[in-house]
């Protein structure tokens, strides 16, 4: 009597915790926000704006990063400033180093500050790169081996940013969104985007460029706010005149959540997959192990070469798929084995008697 029939398409069962499906629950308790523009175009007074108004309406202070000596100004009162003439309120760290920066959003005292501002993220992003003091390559350029190391401090300034329970407003220069056209091979305009790493603009909720904007000649010329992105769709595509938290904040807010979630970061998330990985690998060594020893088991006991060849095709792809390279050419061995030995038994002259 054979071994007992073999299921392969049954699999182990292993208590793996599995992320699973749900329904989408509103994950943001604070409001992340990003603005870039050029020069003149009111990306500090903006940010300041919105920030007092959300600092208002949380209770709490504004924690300031100014790598330009922006606020200067705004710290006092200016009479003869049209808008907002009164001084406003606020903490101020002046630096241009990603590191301090870093370590101030981190050791940040979320009962005592309510909003975060960054200002400008280019110059965060030149630091990174200005930090690098390797060989350059024969053209001057960075050898692109180094940006995985030149990247790091500034990916986890943005995880900090966005997992932060406080809002965040990210300001930045503006730049030239220049590619390469793929029939003519010249360089086309393809419009603005903020000076700083590729994926910055991707990462806030809200983006907005900024222009100094004359609606006449005569006029004067007042900020204006073109949102380029909003994922919660109240705002998105409009052109804001004189942006403020009232027009730009305000109508975000009832749809943010009480509870912030905090994704992993890109290392925790590759230690994660690395180890599920490895354990996927274990598993499949496994199964492939088992396979091999049940199908070689099965082969040494068959009687005749119909009954082997039968056996044989319940390799199927899917089957084989779960073996490994080396313990499935074992498998195919036993079968040639096996083979060759029925069709010699077969073969063999009656004995006489």
């Amino acid at each position: 009597m054979g071994p007992p029939a073999f299921h392969p398409s049954i699999q182990h069962e292993r208590s793996f915790l599995m992320a699973s499906f749900q329904k989408p629950r509103p994950l943001k308790a604070a409001l992340k926000m990003a603005l870039y523009g050029p020069a003149g175009s009111g990306k500090t007074f903006t940010a300041l704006l919105i920030a007092e108004g959300l600092a208002q309406h949380t209770g709490k202070r504004i924690a300031y990063c100014d790598t330009e000596q922006g606020t200067a100004f705004y710290g006092q009162e200016v009479a003869q400033r049209s808008v907002h003439p009164n001084a406003f309120d606020f903490d101020v760290l002046y630096t241009r180093s990603i590191t301090e920066v870093i370590a101030a959003v981190k050791s940040l005292d979320r009962d005592r500050y309510g909003v975060l501002v960054i200002d400008s993220i280019t110059h965060l992003w030149d630091a990174c790169r200005n930090a690098f003091h390797g060989r350059l390559t024969r053209a001057g350029t960075i050898p692109l081996p180094a940006w995985s190391a030149i990247k790091k401090p500034y990916k986890e300034l943005m995880h900090l940013l966005l997992a932060s329970p406080v809002h965040v407003l990210i300001c930045g220069r503006q730049g030239i969104d220049i590619a390469e056209d793929e029939v003519s091979g010249e360089l086309k305009n393809l419009g603005y985007k903020m000076r700083a790493e590729g994926e910055t603009a991707y990462e806030p909720d809200v983006l907005i460029r900024l222009e100094s904007y004359k609606s006449g000649r005569k006029d004067p010329a007042v900020p204006m706010a073109h949102v380029e992105k909003d994922r919660t769709g109240v705002l998105a595509g409009q052109s804001i005149p004189w942006p403020s938290f009232d027009n730009s904040a305000r109508p975000l807010l009832g749809l943010l959540g009480i509870t912030q979630a905090a994704l992993p970061n890109e290392d925790e998330v590759g230690r994660q997959d690395a180890d599920a990985l490895a354990q996927q690998e274990e598993d499949h060594l496994e199964r492939s192990l088992e396979l091999a020893a049940e199908y070689t088991a099965r082969f040494a006991v068959t009687d005749a070469v119909g009954e082997l060849e039968r056996l044989g095709k319940e390799l199927t792809p899917e089957v084989k798929a779960q073996m490994a390279a080396k313990d499935l050419a074992g498998v195919r061995r036993a079968y040639a084995t096996r083979l060759r030995q029925l069709r010699a038994e077969a073969s063999a002259p009656e004995p006489k008697d």
